[in-house]
């Protein structure tokens, strides 16, 4: 138990977004004094402000330090409480107030300090929502995503599955393949297959078709034996994923679901894209929750693993040319380069991957059929590869000229920086390496509309090149980093933002919609290749009701799981242009993910409701069926 705890409420003001008021309370046996207040949160600190009862000494993004009054002394037992009206947004949900906290006391030292969730005054904030309805299931399989066509009667539950004699080795290894895959997922239930014959099991025989399209598969059942046909390795993985899923289902929940004894199952992926982004910037996954995510893509026939490494908060790849990315820039704590950021408390929390461990990962994703497409996100949200190589800044720019969304100050890397380039094509050099994926996703998003402007460097390239401000500066430097790809054999992926200023060569280049749905629309009409993933549906850091009782961001509004399944793409865009759509994609931004039960409850079972719209057709998507098969699927 911590010796010192702090509660903090909202209530609404007029004209304002609120007040907030902070209160801690000294539980030592010796008073407190000569100290200063740590804490983070998304709920920032604008700069005009009041603070009544203490001052801010320093705020970094979502870090920020308050002094109490000069000579203030906290008995034990006691309390200090400050108020603080003039924020730069207006909470909206439980989760809105403090990740981290901790003193610095008089002689330097950094201690802990216990913390609650953000209190609402005055009213009441209602419930969370239940999630899910109990469902129901017209049709008594356990299939998620649902299936292309099915046709099916029920029958006897068969011991197990296995394959039949004479069973190619490719086949017997995609069946252990699965196996170990459903092993993973659930430990405790029994395993689906068997690779050698048991009696009352089920013969699983397998068939290559060169008439099925790629990653498609059939099932035929009948009282002997199952057929499974496909024309390649991720249709045959899918094939048997469906399977497993089936025996799961009819083992896990017998009154509901039942296995096939008849019948047909013919399916096929609706998009070439079915995408999960995670970020790992903002809160490190060690590598067996890397894996174990994968994993649960898989399980749910996702294909697109798209790994957020580097922003402002910190760089979590290991490049051995510049080593200083990760000693520096994969460390915050309040003695470290980059001070602590959404839940760093009084101890450095440091985290990143060495390159082994991403050949390790990429591997893993491989062996299920899932590519891993790499983010280095630039050239804004780059405060821990500036703070990591000053090298790269333009020392005559002015210091704080202008500042992120996110309240980091002059974070994007300078295009008139001639290192730059340099330091990115070595970058790019060992990315590539470690990433055999056909993208790179160089970011491209959120650089703050005044950015360069005070750097000289900048405006003597501007003059030069005839280049009129931030969004055109910013597509000078985005060419010249898609020609530094294709040298090295690889197409460019971003945010929507790589658009702006006049973008980028269309041909080759993805760019995800995500600050509204309208805008893949104009991606496509521009000529680019989109993958739509609305804030306001995809991602899966949103709350998921308007209740101040449900965590989450709330900057696009809510999402209920309802809501993303629902959500449908392709519902606005011509069909002139649907050619350029590649497909859909969850993200998991980090920023509230502060604990595991944060990470479940955000990201399931709204995960499936994404996977099962980048697979099922909308005619064979159903609500109900859904909610009754989801809950019985794994979570982190």
């Amino acid at each position: 138990m911590a010796d010192y705890r702090l509660e903090t409420s909202w209530r609404p003001v007029e004209n304002s977004f609120g007040r907030l008021t902070f209160t801690l309370f000294n539980l030592s046996t010796e008073p407190l004094s000569g100290f200063s207040l740590a804490y983070t949160t998304e709920t920032r600190v604008a700069d005009n402000h009041v603070c009544d009862g203490g001052s801010l000494k320093r705020q970094v993004a979502h870090f920020h330090e308050f002094l109490p009054p000069e000579g203030l002394s906290v008995r034990p037992g006691g309390h200090w409480r400050f108020t603080v009206e003039g924020l730069t947004r207006e909470p909206k949900h439980v989760s809105a107030g403090v990740k981290s906290a901790y003193l610095t006391l008089a002689e330097g030292r950094h201690v802990p300090v216990e913390f609650s969730d953000l209190h609402l005054e005055g009213r009441d904030g209602g419930a969370a929502a239940p999630l899910l309805p109990v469902g129901s299931v017209p049709d008594p399989y356990s299939l998620l995503p649902w299936p292309l066509l099915l046709g099916l009667k029920a029958g006897e539950l068969p011991v197990i599955l296995y394959p039949a004699e004479k069973t190619r080795p490719d086949a017997i290894k995609s069946l252990s393949l699965v196996l170990a895959l459903y092993q993973r997922l659930y430990p405790a239930a029994n395993a689906p297959f068997s690779l050698s014959a048991i009696k009352g099991g089920r013969a699983i025989r397998f068939a290559t078709e060169s008439s099925i399209a790629g990653s498609a598969y059939e099932l035929r059942f009948t009282a002997h034996e199952i057929v499974l046909s496909s024309a390649d390795e991720a249709g045959r993985q899918y094939g048997l994923i469906s399977l497993a899923q089936l025996m799961h289902g009819a083992r896990a929940d017998r009154e509901r679901f039942k296995f096939p004894n008849f019948g047909t199952i013919a399916d096929q992926p609706r998009y070439d894209w079915r995408g999960c982004h995670l970020d790992v910037a903002r809160q490190f996954y060690p590598v067996a929750d890397v894996n174990r995510l994968i994993d649960i893509l898989a399980w749910n026939k996702l294909n697109i693993f798209h790994w957020h490494l580097t922003d402002d908060e910190a760089w979590r790849l290991e490049i051995k040319a510049y080593p200083a990315l990760t000693e520096i820039g994969a460390r915050r704590g309040p003695d470290e380069v980059l001070v602590p950021q959404l839940g760093d408390g009084a101890e450095t929390r440091a985290g990143h991957y060495t390159q082994d461990d991403v050949r390790q990962i990429v591997a893993h994703a491989a062996s299920l059929h899932i590519e891993v497409v790499p983010e280095i996100d630039i050239p804004g949200h780059g405060t821990a590869t500036l703070l990591s190589l000053p090298e790269l800044v333009d020392g005559q720019e002015a210091p704080a000229s202008y500042r992120a969304v996110q309240g980091y100050p002059n974070n994007a890397l300078n295009p008139a920086v001639e290192f730059t380039y340099e330091f990115l094509g070595k970058v790019f050099d060992e990315v590539v390496a470690l990433f055999p994926s056909e993208y790179l996703h160089i970011g491209g998003d959120e650089v703050a509309q005044r950015a360069w402007l005070t750097s000289p460097l900048c405006s003597a390239l501007m003059e030069r090149e005839k280049l009129a401000g931030t969004p055109e500066l910013q597509a000078y430097f985005l060419r010249r980093i898609k020609t530094m790809l294709s040298e090295r054999g690889r197409k460019l992926a971003g945010w929507n933002e790589v658009s702006h200023g006049g973008g980028v060569d269309r041909d080759g280049t993805l760019l995800m919609a995500w600050e509204q749905p309208a805008v893949g629309i104009e991606l496509a009409q521009q000529g680019y290749n989109v993958v739509i993933t609305p804030g306001q549906a995809y991602y899966l850091d949103m709350a998921q009701s308007e209740a101040w009782a449900e965590p989450g961001a709330a900057w696009a509004g809510y999402s209920s799981p309802e809501h993303t399944y629902a959500y449908e793409a392709e519902d606005d865009l011509p069909e002139a242009l649907q050619e350029k759509m590649r497909g859909i994609q969850a993200c998991i931004w980090t920023e509230n993910f502060v604990s595991r039960g944060y990470f479940n409850r955000l990201v399931f079972p709204r995960l499936s409701a994404v996977a099962e719209a980048a697979w099922t057709p909308l005619t064979r998507k159903d609500w109900d069926r859904f909610a009754a098969i989801v809950r019985m699927w794994p979570i982190l």
